[in-house]
């Protein structure tokens, strides 16, 4: 059969609002989520050795157990009682790494859609996510993927109120990092704990009350096309822009593009990005900026609003 290829698109967090501690450890969060055309791509082939293989263009990556991919493979095996399966992956890596766009969660939610079908598995769509769920907090999203409300640990996924289904902003991404940045996702929690710890809810009913207020806010509307971008809201944000100089400087360098309608950090960081009214509006702000950009270091990207997590591509034509 020829190879199967699975697109993994990156997300950004248009509000991530941390609510308080959970009994597990965790944060409760109430967070809005949406990918971009921004995409890593899965290769993969089956093979008769029983082994798992991953190769990446990403020289820095590790490709044994501790990879995802590798493990969300080794599990869709262990679900299905099939150890003997084996499949030779390669990964072809276009978001940056440890960026806060959750790559790597969307590479281990494309290895589960591409594995499933590769496979033959059969697996229903609930219990993929029970297995993603299983290998990190955004990985059942990176399954779904465009515009979704996002509660628990992350893995709590629902449509936007009164959204039809498919529907997507249509507006443009302008998104930026700079490579010697990264910012690590257990440090940054745990800061914001020391930090605003004194502002946690308590009570599943403070919870409750919360998801409600975004559920009805001002930002699901506009993403609804009903009203003007309100700012957004990164908990995460003050805690990280204090201490990485690249993330302040970036955040000033986004806003002063034209014609941006909000900024903000997404997840722990260190990407930033500003929304636009559509991408040729993004583009001509990445035009704008680009000599303070690249004097500064910062790599740049312009996007798309994608309605799609993790998913199969057509076939590549032959030649």
């Amino acid at each position: 059969m020829p190879d199967l290829r699975v697109t993994a698109p990156a997300k950004i967090n248009l509000h991530l609002e941390v609510l308080g501690l959970r009994p597990d450890g965790f944060h409760e969060l109430a967070m809005v989520m949406q990918t971009l055309d921004l995409a890593d791509t899965l290769v993969m082939a089956p093979t008769a050795d029983g082994a798992i293989s991953l190769r990446t263009d990403a020289p820095d990556l590790p490709t044994g157990a501790e990879n995802l991919i590798v493990r969300a493979a080794e599990q869709l095996r262990q679900r299905v009682g099939l150890p003997e399966l084996g499949a030779a992956i390669q990964l072809e890596k276009r978001i940056p790494i440890g960026a806060g766009l959750a790559g790597g969660s969307s590479d281990a939610a494309a290895a589960l859609v591409g594995l499933n079908e590769l496979w033959g598995c059969g697996l229903e769509a609930a219990e993929l996510h029970a297995i993603a769920a299983s290998l990190g907090s955004d990985v059942p999203y990176c399954l779904e993927g465009g515009p979704r409300l996002c509660f628990g640990r992350g893995e709590i996924l629902e449509p936007l109120p009164g959204a039809a289904p498919g529907e997507t902003p249509g507006l443009g991404v302008l998104l930026i990092k700079h490579p010697q940045a990264s910012v690590s996702t257990p440090w940054a929690y745990g800061r914001c704990r020391e930090l605003r710890s004194d502002f946690y809810l308590e009570s599943e009913a403070d919870f409750a009350q919360r998801r409600d207020a975004l559920r009805a806010g001002p930002l699901a509307a506009a993403l609804r096309g009903h009203g003007s971008l309100p700012s957004l809201r990164n908990d995460l944000q003050a805690v990280v822009e204090s201490e990485v100089a690249s993330v302040r400087e970036g955040l000033l360098l986004l806003h002063r593009a034209d014609g941006a309608l909000a900024v903000a950090m997404s997840g722990s960081g260190p990407s930033l990005f500003a929304l636009f009214a559509d991408p040729a509006a993004a583009a001509a702000a990445q035009r704008q900026l680009v000599a303070e950009l690249n004097a500064a270091g910062f790599e740049a990207w312009c996007c798309r609003c994608s309605g799609s997590g993790a998913s199969l591509l057509p076939d590549a034509p032959q030649p």
